[in-house]
């Protein structure tokens, strides 16, 4: 997969060119241009009335730039949940730790370690980060991206957490 990065809002509706203000709902979309994807936001009246030919969008709102960012939902807490669904079974469970394993290695708090395979199925050694050597056991369910994405994108919604 090619890494590529979205760019953030510029507070600006690339079809009108009117100003989006912060607490107002716009839509952000990739686009395709002779570069390659890109961001492009619009804003909603604009959207509604002349939708754009776009790759993909998203509905938001422009943060406020001088309010900090609610976050329900700390690393420790995640922790704590990676921690908790250690001696779960269902393999639903078992999918949804993994990829908590990949938010918290993105986040550095876990870091890989090694793999072995046990059965026909991978288990990754991951360290805790700031402990004292300590390791966890993660198996890996061997899901694809877009797997991994929908399960990211369900726990973001329920820790209503940016990941």
């Amino acid at each position: 997969m090619d890494e590529w990065e979205v760019s953030k809002p510029l507070g600006q509706c690339c079809g009108s060119g009117k100003k989006i203000e912060p607490g107002e709902e716009y839509f952000a979309a990739l686009v395709e241009t002779s570069e390659g994807l890109a961001r492009r936001d619009f804003c909603a009246d604009y959207w509604l009335q002349q939708k754009p030919n776009v790759f993909c969008y998203w509905r938001t709102r422009l943060a406020h730039p001088d309010r900090k960012k609610q976050v329900f939902v700390d690393d420790e807490m995640l922790m704590a949940f990676f921690e908790r669904l250690g001696k779960e079974t269902e393999q639903e469970k078992i999918n949804f730790r993994f990829v908590l394993a990949l938010i918290l290695m993105r986040k550095r708090r876990l870091k890989y370690d090694s793999s072995k395979i046990d059965g026909g199925t991978e288990i990754w050694r991951l360290r805790i980060v700031g402990g004292d050597k300590q390791f966890v056991e993660v198996l890996n369910p061997c899901l694809d991206e877009e797997q991994i994405e929908r399960l990211s994108s369900q726990i973001s919604q329920i820790l209503q957490v940016d990941l």
